[in-house]
């Protein structure tokens, strides 16, 4: 058997108990894994991963308080040597793009067979990337279209500060300045400006239009703030 000190740890990132639980109990029957760790918001990733360190995070992309696309950034700029596996129901291209643009090693979807999730995490342990089929097949096709006619990389359209990345996310889901202040640990004000900042850059007047714009761009699924627009 494979000594515990080689093991490959593992943080479970997803806001779902049942599906850690289920994701928990495929990789202990693996002796080269060990679950170090579990979180059920982007943000307790973010910490858990500064205290534990582990060799890669199994992360969902549809987290609470933080998104699993900024708490991987968030991640990889505070330690780059953990690697991020994307796990995720969705598939669509802004999802992925954003995922790998950001570093994440491999991107897998929810369907795939319990054994692939084991052989992902150690690809990518190794400093290699893995990805489902179908995704490979996106990230193609996306990389043949990135480029202009002189070879250079297309605009993506508006550039917002992860900062507020994070303060649109929290208003989609529904957080007043207040609790958004606090949740990020800055004043009231610093949570108006961030606010203000966002309805201009992105043309926007009112809080539903902030909400649909973070379902339309994958910062939020769309189940999670329909009963405000």
């Amino acid at each position: 058997m494979i000594s515990k000190n080689k093991c490959i740890t593992v943080l479970l990132a997803e806001d779902h108990q049942i599906v850690r639980e289920g994701l928990r109990k495929i990789l202990e029957t693996e002796s080269d894994i060990e679950v170090a760790g579990e979180a059920s918001t982007g943000r307790q990733a973010v910490t858990l991963v500064r205290k534990l360190r582990p060799a890669v995070v199994v992360m969902d992309i549809a987290m609470p308080l933080l998104n699993g696309i900024e708490a991987t950034r968030q991640i990889l700029a505070a330690v780059p040597e953990t690697k991020v596996l994307i796990l995720s129901a969705h598939s669509d291209d802004a999802y992925i793009e954003k995922a790998t643009a950001l570093g994440a090693s491999g991107f897998l979807l929810k369907q795939t067979s319990a054994h692939v999730l084991s052989d992902a995490i150690r690809e990518i342990e190794k400093g290699n990337t893995f990805f489902s089929p179908s995704v490979a097949k996106r990230l193609r096709r996306y990389h043949q279209t990135a480029l202009d006619r002189k070879g250079r990389p297309k605009t993506t359209g508006i550039d917002l500060t992860p900062r507020e990345m994070e303060v649109l996310q929290l208003i989609a889901e529904g957080e007043a300045n207040k609790q958004i202040a606090t949740e990020l640990g800055i004043s009231i004000k610093t949570v108006e400006k961030h606010r203000s900042h966002l309805m201009q850059k992105l043309a926007i007047h009112d809080t539903a239009g902030l909400t649909r714009y973070a379902i339309e761009k994958g910062i939020i699924e769309s189940h999670v703030q329909l009963t405000i627009i």
